[in-house]
């Protein structure tokens, strides 16, 4: 009954945002509602601790505003000095067909984005990049968000295996056992072992992504509403997919969890762009694939960024200096995320944090220096000075941002909040644990053994629930070692199965979908994303399932 009640903020989500198609700044509030109403009288969880969980809710939705604010910031700085406009004659110069373009920026670009910041920084660097190149807003957020599956679990530097099972998994005799049991000299090798599991999964898994995000342009946004016309590109689409993928398995089985992703992204951009260049499995160049003109376009797929192609913007310098800001974003997010450099403990040496909030054991903390959207201020600021931007243009870049970003504002005030509290429901008077672990067990009750085929789908309502890889297998690392003892599998494969099914959940997780759809400037029509990147996401853990299931079998 409790797994039932527990599922109620998730199910509330689902009705509200996919059924009904509530805008989420109307739905939202109605599921934080919900949330707080069964922690106060279900679990009994004091109005302290909900008061707490809120208020990080907050500080942490106000993190998200900030990245999402100096991405429009970026995007709108290139367009007011013409850069952008340099970067889309630049695209056409190697292909004008947008399914080889969102190939290159969503699944090359966004995967080394992801690997060097994670916390879904690609699509605030990706989204407004395909929008400025003419793409359909909800098309670019719906790439940019079915792209967030197989780099996910190495993103920012390995950090949902290296934090999020790490700190998991720690501290349990279990667990420690069996580290000792399988002979690993370091729990870092322990780790490593995890992580090499986890890459051959995305492996299979994300051969093919590309593919899957091209048909869904041509299908739902394409002037015939062809698949055809995706699968058209079937052989370029799953050379770029191998492009990222095996040096990705590589580097994981190599040198463990902190680069497969970064590495991937950069050798998948280099051979796939090289690739394009000399037409290499490309498509046609004398009919390439475009979305139509924008009059034939249906009116929710616009959004409020308006990124035009004008001459008023008109510019004449050079392609690498027009590139220049995304390439130092790539590089700053990189650089500034290695441990063995300085830049990282500056960063993090200004924070700002609320301890023990309400004389509970929940504490918020933001550590602005270290946030992509400081990264994404800076190199505007630099921009302005680059591209020689007069300060009328530049002034009319803030506004514009601004403006939009305040839009998405009431959404993410009360998704986060409302994801805190679920989590932190544990601990109330009722006795019970925290709604996801209660929702996890019931599924797990149910499932007996085969309960491999159910683990990543568990992850992927971790990231659905929570916004993040990381905090999906921290609450459900140790769990899902522990079902895998008690049925006689590898617990290692299990757990494996929660990371990459909770990589494949930020496909169909609510605050990154209404900050991706913040960042295009559109709003209202979250519950349409949903129901379109909820089936890469069904696909993506159903198969990674059934293979953990049959490996299961098979081990037996």
């Amino acid at each position: 009954m409790f797994a039932l009640l527990a599922i109620l903020p998730v199910l509330s989500v689902a009705i509200l945002l996919v059924g009904l198609r509530w805008p989420a700044s109307k739905a939202m509030p109605v599921c934080y509602i919900v949330a707080v109403l069964l922690a106060l009288l279900i679990w009994e969880v004091p109005g302290l601790q909900v008061a707490a969980a809120t208020v990080k809710g907050v500080v942490v939705a106000l993190s998200l505003i900030y990245i999402i604010f100096g991405a429009i910031l970026l995007l709108n700085t290139l367009h007011e000095s013409g850069g952008l406009r340099v970067i889309r004659r630049g695209f056409v110069g190697v292909t004008a067909d947008c399914r080889i373009q969102v190939i290159i920026i969503a699944w090359l670009f966004g995967s080394f984005i992801e690997g060097a910041a994670g916390f879904g920084t690609p699509a605030a660097v990706a989204v407004p990049l395909l929008v400025g190149l003419g793409f359909p807003a909800m098309a670019a957020v719906v790439a940019g968000m079915i792209i967030q599956s197989t780099p996910v679990s190495f993103g920012a530097a390995g950090t949902p295996i290296l934090v999020g099972v790490n700190n998991g998994l720690s501290g349990s005799d279990t667990v420690s056992r069996f580290v000792a049991a399988g002979g690993f000299a370091e729990w870092s090798d322990f780790l490593a072992h995890i992580g090499v599991k986890v890459a051959l999964l995305h492996g299979l898994a994300g051969t093919l992504v590309p593919l899957i995000v091209v048909v869904f342009m041509t299908r739902f946004f394409g002037p015939n509403r062809s698949v055809k016309e995706g699968l058209a590109v079937w052989k370029f689409a799953i050379f770029a997919a191998f492009a990222m993928t095996v040096p990705y398995m590589l580097v994981a089985v190599f040198f463990g969890p902190e680069f497969p992703t970064i590495v991937g992204g950069l050798a998948g951009l280099a051979i796939v762009v090289t690739a394009a260049r000399r037409g290499f499995l490309m498509p046609d160049a004398a009919n390439p694939w475009t979305f139509g003109d924008k009059a034939t376009w249906e009116a929710e797929w616009s959004g409020t960024l308006n990124v035009d192609d004008d001459e008023v913007h008109a510019t004449n310098f050079s392609i690498f200096r027009a590139w220049i800001p995304y390439i130092l974003v790539g590089a700053l997010l990189f650089v500034t995320r290695l441990k063995f450099l300085p830049f990282l403990g500056w960063l993090k040496g200004w924070t700002i944090q609320f301890a023990e909030l309400f004389g509970t054991d929940i504490t918020a903390k933001v550590q602005p220096l270290y946030l992509p959207g400081t990264i994404f201020v800076a190199v505007s600021l630099i921009t302005w000075y680059l591209h020689k931007m007069d300060t009328h243009a530049y002034g009319r870049a803030w506004r514009d941002s601004l403006k939009t970003t305040a839009a998405a504002s009431m959404a993410l005030i009360f998704t986060v909040p409302m994801v805190q509290v679920f989590i932190n429901s544990g601990g109330g008077g009722a006795g019970h644990a925290a709604m996801p672990m209660v929702l996890a067990s019931g599924v797990a009750d149910g499932a007996g053994q085969i309960w491999p085929l159910f683990a990543p789908f568990i992850g992927g309502m971790g990231a659905f629930i929570a916004g993040s890889n990381t905090i999906s297998n921290m609450m459900f690392s140790l769990f899902q070692f522990e079902v895998g003892t008690q049925i006689g599998a590898d617990p290692t494969l299990i757990v494996a199965l929660q990371a990459v099914g909770g990589a494949a959940g930020n496909m169909i997780c609510v605050h990154n979908v209404v900050a991706a759809s913040a960042v295009a400037g559109l709003f209202g029509k979250e519950g349409d994303i949903l129901r379109k990147t909820f089936w890469p996401f069904f696909y993506y853990a159903l198969l990674t399932g059934v293979v953990g299931l049959i490996v299961f079998g098979m081990a037996r």
